[in-house]
């Protein structure tokens, strides 16, 4: 069990007021909220370590450059990477993806050569591979969703080829919140020679991941989705995939040596790193990863799973909203994409926004999987470790109250879920 009110009270900004209400943050998917042990680390590095790394030989630059290799080796540790050479700082999630398509897409496509997605990816793990395919003339090909909002993997055979050279996958939807089985499509993956990139931003900050256990070749995550900094994210790559990767950047710190009309690279993982790292991002991740795992990534799990059961239920009893995905909450991540009839998602966020609740509204950088659910967009609740059951109640009772507002609540709470409400 979660305890709730000193891990809520770790958040100083969930003791704001929206619009005069209590703020209820729904809106973790997008980004999470920082407790203070992150901000005091954030902190603490610009007050007394703030220096440029790697070079500096004066006591400043010792003790970021220490800081940032620790918390390299604090996220080896944390996604179970064999080793440290394997952790990669990026910007973020869609970094990471554009730093593999860069370095390995480049070196490894060609025409004929075949990409494998999904229908239900967000955009940064389908736009780097569309502008890589069109420039190595490879192919993109694609997993369909299923009506219930799971990967449908009866087509998977056909679509796994012996052209297949990647496979790039979400570990968890960003709006359906399935989690997909990739330690499956992994070994699938396997039996034809393809890599395969895991897309986790919506996994690490919420699952216990072990990449080794996975199998993945790229694993990729970003920090602001796991109570760390904005700025900061990481590529996992397993050692004998990188180790052959030329820089797709040059700079700074990726050398070994410069020349007027050459340069010879540096070693894993600094050559993929030009420039200056996100030395403070990765102290503040550091911080995220000790605050997590100070409360446990298994509690934080069945926390969610209660409240995205919670809501689920809840949810599928007001009349004329429809819920997109699996409705197992067991299945899926918490992240509950819904639609009111006859309101736009805007504008029902806007509406929601007036009791204080924050929730996210439109395509969510997923206009692909959007057409597939035949809607412009969508209303999204995601929940993390400082959320409540009161909170969900709360979403509903506005949500009622949003139907009054517009006009359209034809008798408030009904009976047990319809078809409308457990619809894909």
């Amino acid at each position: 069990m979660i305890p709730l009110e000193r891990v809520r009270a770790d958040f100083p900004i969930l003791g704001r007021t929206v619009q005069g209400k209590p703020l209820i943050y729904l809106d973790s998917a997008a980004t999470a909220q920082k407790p203070r042990q992150v901000l005091d680390a954030l902190r603490a590095f610009y007050e007394r370590s703030n220096a440029n790394v790697h070079r500096s030989i004066h006591t400043l630059g010792e003790e970021a450059t220490e800081l940032l290799e620790a918390a390299r080796d604090r996220v080896q540790r944390f996604i179970g990477a064999a080793e440290r050479e394997e952790i990669v700082f990026t910007r973020g999630t869609t970094d990471a993806i554009n730093l593999v398509a860069q370095t390995w897409g480049r070196r490894a496509l060609g025409p004929g050569d075949e990409i494998l997605l999904t229908e239900m990816e967000h955009h940064s793990n389908l736009v780097p591979w569309q502008l890589l395919a069109q420039e190595t003339g490879a192919t993109l090909r694609h997993i369909p969703v299923t009506d219930e909002g799971y990967l449908d993997l009866e087509v998977l055979d056909r679509l796994l080829t012996p052209r297949t050279r990647l496979v790039a996958v979400t570990h968890v939807s960003n709006v359906l919140g399935t989690i997909n089985p990739v330690a499956r499509l992994i070994a699938r993956a396997r039996r034809v020679g393809a890599r395969v990139l895991v897309d986790g931003a919506q996994a690490v900050p919420h699952l216990p991941v072990d990449v080794r256990a996975l199998g993945a070749d790229f694993y990729v995550f970003s920090g602001h989705k796991m109570l760390g900094p904005t700025g900061i994210g990481v590529l996992y790559g397993r050692r004998e995939v990188l180790e052959p990767l030329t820089p797709a950047w040059g700079g700074g710190e990726m050398i070994r040596e410069v020349w007027l009309d050459r340069a010879t690279w540096n070693d894993l993982p600094w050559r993929l790193e030009p420039g200056t790292p996100p030395i403070a991002g990765a102290v503040g991740l550091a911080a995220a990863i000790d605050y997590l795992e100070g409360v446990g990534l298994d509690a934080i799990r069945a926390h969610e799973v209660a409240l995205t059961r919670l809501a689920l239920e809840r949810l599928g009893q007001v009349e004329e909203l429809t819920c997109y995905g699996p409705r197992d909450a067991e299945a899926k991540g918490g992240v509950v994409a819904f639609n009111l009839a006859g309101v736009h998602p805007h504008d029902l966020a806007a509406a929601l926004d007036l009791d204080g609740i924050a929730v996210r509204a439109g395509h969510h950088c997923a206009q692909p999987l959007m057409r597939r659910l035949g809607v412009v967009g969508t209303a999204r609740a995601s929940f993390y470790l400082y959320n409540t059951a009161a909170e969900v109640e709360a979403l509903v009772v506005a949500l009622l109250r949003a139907q009054d507002l517009l006009g359209l609540r034809p008798s408030g709470l009904s009976g047990p879920a319809g078809p409308r409400a457990s619809r894909t």
